[in-house]
């Protein structure tokens, strides 16, 4: 996969297993028949009214015909009312790529069936926004701190950057005018590695960091 979408949802208050519900029971299967790998679905552990998700396309052609005959099909048209309803805003959207042939996201494992727990773990995305596009000195400062995320028991995922190829399905904005870093891992409740030397100095790289602390979904196959 060549091109990803960091999707962040703001919903109404209380509804977001109801959206989890429709979405991993009715909309999954579609999605991936339609050409889109769904990947994380994820209760954004700090705000009870947010729903994180990541999808991603071999490329931007292919996302362009997944989106469409996906969006114009029977799976979405009987479910759209219902999802909908539990939304307050579904544009924060990050386009994304990956920043090295093999720092993508791997989609691994078998995808449970409906209705199964949540894994019990915590994924952790962490976006750096950048003046400037990504260049290579971010890119090295990143890959050589990475032992220190190790040490910790973190497991690092993917790492991705702004995709910056104009958004041709137009039905579905997406975030643009932004330079972001992203990366994603799975953390123990004692991974601290914030305070090092080496992030401390990716820190001060950046304008402003996000960073979500996300509970996969029973269904969702980052964990």
């Amino acid at each position: 996969m060549t091109v990803y979408e960091l999707r962040t949802y703001t919903l109404r208050p209380a509804r977001r297993d109801d959206l989890i519900d429709i979405f991993d029971g009715e909309l999954v299967e579609p999605q991936e028949a339609a050409g889109a790998h769904i990947l994380g679905q994820f209760r954004d552990l700090d705000d009870p009214d947010r729903f994180v998700w990541l999808r991603g396309f071999a490329d931007m052609a292919t996302r362009r015909e997944a989106l469409t005959a996906f969006y114009g099909g029977p799976a979405w048209k009987a479910n759209r009312d219902a999802a909908n309803a539990t939304m307050v805003d579904s544009d924060d959207v990050l386009l994304l790529r990956p920043v090295r042939p093999g720092s993508g996201i791997a989609a691994r494992g078998e995808r449970a069936p409906a209705g199964a727990p949540p894994p019990g773990t915590v994924v952790v995305a962490t976006v750096h926004h950048l003046t400037e596009p990504v260049d290579e000195d971010f890119r090295a400062r990143f890959e050589a701190a990475l032992p220190v995320l190790a040490a910790t028991g973190a497991r690092l995922l993917a790492y991705l950057e702004t995709e910056y190829a104009a958004n041709d399905f137009t039905a579905l904005p997406v975030r643009t005018g932004e330079h972001v870093f992203a990366w994603l891992a799975a953390e123990s409740q004692d991974s601290r590695y914030t305070d090092s030397p080496e992030w401390t100095v990716l820190s001060s790289a950046s304008k402003r960091i996000e960073r979500l602390r996300l509970a996969p979904t029973g269904r969702s196959l980052m964990r």
